[in-house]
């Protein structure tokens, strides 16, 4: 039974659940425990949005049983003994509307398997092949894919990593679906299938599409398999007759350069390249949007720090020219040393007419100045904020000048 796990399957699973975890905990932690609620929220949106498939299934589709469609549910639990597996899920035949396919799903504890009816009504001349169906989505139970799915949430959304282990998946379900097919050739017709339709499967050169597998793919077809969910049918194909021939595969080699832009493109779990790319254009727009709005922040902030650090100056200013009747010409006058600059202001110099010349040391500010003039309004010293900031980043206070 070991022989039905893909080489891969555990080693890319290890890893990313390792990486899950990492990434759980860094949320867990950076969010304050926030993310919890959260996780319940989408957890009880997802909850509901299954349930639909569900009801979907016990009110419109046919419940396979011994007494409705006795042959299908004979050849389910067949196929369930043959894999070992005691506890055989809810089987359920539902109308294909020309999709060849079947699927695997888990709904509070309970497994179910769905047979399209177009993949049943294809194989009627080869009901052998049908096996392979099953034994393909009773893998996907039989390993706890649907489990595992959820725990490693977070890294199926990381490049290579996540697509890969999709990928192994399948090739591990490929497996079973062999290992349930009491003739090899019933399997490789099933995976045909997918490829040629309902009817021309049986037109296909079994031998010819598995070499087709052995060519160089290419940067382009390199590149779309490697941030994709699935490997290309004809590698597949290429597998199960390899396995049922007892010898390894001859693939041909993907391109190393795929690799690397494959990790500049996150995944998207079901979408391929194009999933990639709309996060790509997401953050971007993000970025457009936020990368502005938080510049202005710190200019604010910077301004906010430039009238702190001139509070001194400004007071000192304000008791000089009360008591001496006119504006003060330099620091000496005042008693004061000049500013020493920190961390955000890099200068403050005392002008004309009592003018403090504010300059900043961030770069975006580097080359802005914020003017501070005295004036008297019913004898008490007020100020007046000028200069080349932006009207948006100027302090509370000078925004709120008459």
């Amino acid at each position: 039974m070991n022989e039905l796990v893909y080489r891969n399957e555990t080693t890319l699973r290890t890893i990313a659940l390792a990486l899950s975890i990492i990434i759980w905990l860094l949320l867990l932690f950076g969010t304050v425990g926030i993310l919890l609620v959260y996780i319940l929220l989408i957890a009880l949106f997802a909850l509901v949005a299954h349930s639909a498939l569900i009801a979907h299934l016990r009110g419109n589709a046919i419940r396979i049983t011994p007494k409705q469609m006795p042959d299908l549910c004979a050849r389910i639990y067949r196929c369930a003994r043959k894999l070992g597996m005691n506890d055989v899920p809810e089987a359920y035949l539902v109308n294909g509307n020309g999709v060849l396919n079947a699927f695997a799903t888990r709904f509070l504890g309970r497994n179910f398997v769905v047979l399209l009816s177009d993949v049943v009504d294809s194989m009627e001349d080869r009901p052998g092949a049908l096996d392979f169906y099953i034994g393909h989505e009773l893998g996907h139970l039989r390993r706890h894919h649907l489990t595992w799915s959820k725990i490693l949430a977070p890294a199926m959304f990381l490049p290579l990593i996540g697509a890969a282990y999709s990928r192994a998946r399948e090739y591990t379900c490929d497996r079973h679906g062999l290992a349930v097919c009491d003739n090899p050739e019933d399997a490789q017709y099933g995976l045909v299938a997918l490829a040629a339709g309902k009817r021309r499967w049986r037109a296909v050169d079994l031998e010819e599409f598995s070499k087709s597998a052995a060519a160089t793919p290419g940067f382009w077809m390199s590149l779309h398999e490697l941030v994709g969910d699935y490997p290309w049918l004809s590698k597949r194909h290429a597998w199960l007759r390899a396995l049922a021939e007892q010898r390894e595969p001859k693939l041909g080699s993907r391109n190393p350069f795929a690799y690397v832009i494959s990790l500049l493109l996150p995944r998207m779990p079901g979408l391929g390249i194009g999933g990639g790319f709309l996060v790509i254009v997401y953050i971007a727009i993000l970025a457009a949007i936020a990368i502005p709005a938080y510049q202005n922040y710190l200019d604010r902030v910077a301004a906010t720090v430039a009238m702190t650090d001139s509070a001194p100056y400004r007071q000192a200013i304000a008791q000089y020219s009360l008591s001496q009747q006119q504006w003060p010409s330099s620091m000496q006058q005042l008693g004061m040393t000049e500013f020493p600059g920190d961390q955000t202001v890099a200068g403050i110099v005392l002008g004309g007419n009592g003018t403090l010349t504010v300059t900043f040391v961030s770069p975006s500010m580097r080359s802005r100045e914020l003017l501070l003039r005295p004036y008297l309004s019913n004898n008490t010293i007020q100020w007046s904020c000028s200069g080349n900031i932006p009207a948006n980043a100027l302090p509370l206070e000078c925004r709120a000048q008459p």
